[in-house]
């Protein structure tokens, strides 16, 4: 019986080993294709973002630990959000002011909901200025249903009232085609699931007395797109785009600390 048990244990050992060989040699799965070339060299250039630091929280830890060892500076605002907000220099449009740049380029709002603790709760903000939402729409961590883009931004208002964060969101911006290779970023973007949710931000933000920052309405030209002169890759805004923000969001900003 004890001979008739180690010959099992050893055939037993060496299928595991051949299904572990034969395992490993197997090619890692493709990521779908979303018929987008450029949109698929850009996930398939993100793997390890998705499987090792999802919300790349190691972003700005390192800087979020040197700021809660100083005194935290009455009216702090953090900008939250994604390349447009990680592109914009705040220190060029609101001269001293303790404003924080918390984007991070090409985030979507599940990943924005992974790092909400670490880079706005945790930093106690007097406001938060949201704006997310059009990489979700463009799919670039996967498909985005409306519904699951509407519950990942409550769920950021929820943990910024319950820790006395005031909440402005700002409206996704247009996009345009007008500049060369603005295309897909054009397409991926339709224009009705932008004004969407828009619409539902507004909403939401009358709903729950929250400020609501409509950059929308100042970008957009007469055939519902982003004005050329504010962009110069029909997604992301240019200094003339960010002069034309700036007040906006200092407005909403002194509305939501009222």
């Amino acid at each position: 019986m004890h001979h008739r048990l180690i010959r099992h244990g050893v055939l037993l050992i060496a299928l595991i080993s051949v299904s572990a060989s034969a395992f490993a040699q197997q090619p890692a799965p493709a990521i779908p294709s979303t018929g987008h070339p450029g949109l698929d060299q850009y996930r398939a250039s993100r793997i390890a973002v998705f499987t090792d630091d999802y919300g790349q929280l190691m972003r700005y830890r390192g800087l979020n630990g040197s700021l809660r060892a100083m005194p935290l500076p009455p009216g702090r605002v953090v900008f939250f959000g994604d390349s447009i907000t990680d592109m914009w220099k705040l220190e060029k449009y609101f001269d001293d002011k303790p404003y924080l740049n918390r984007g991070i380029s090409g985030q979507t709002t599940p990943q924005m909901l992974v790092r909400f603790r670490q880079d706005v709760i945790d930093l106690h903000p007097r406001v938060v200025v949201i704006l997310a939402g059009t990489n979700d729409i463009a799919g670039n961590t996967g498909p985005m249903l409306s519904e699951d883009i509407e519950a990942n931004l409550a769920s950021m208002a929820e943990l910024a009232h319950v820790h006395g964060i005031r909440v402005v969101f700002a409206s996704i911006l247009p996009v345009n085609n007008y500049a060369p290779g603005s295309l897909e970023e054009f397409v991926t973007r339709p224009r009705e699931r932008i004004l969407e949710l828009n619409t539902w931000l507004k909403d939401y933000c009358a709903k729950n007395g929250l400020v609501y920052l409509d950059y929308f309405s100042a970008m957009v030209d007469d055939k519902g797109m982003l004005k050329r002169d504010l962009s110069d890759d029909g997604l992301h805004p240019n200094a003339a785009g960010y002069k034309i923000m700036a007040p906006l969001a200092e407005a909403a900003i002194a509305m939501a600390m009222k």
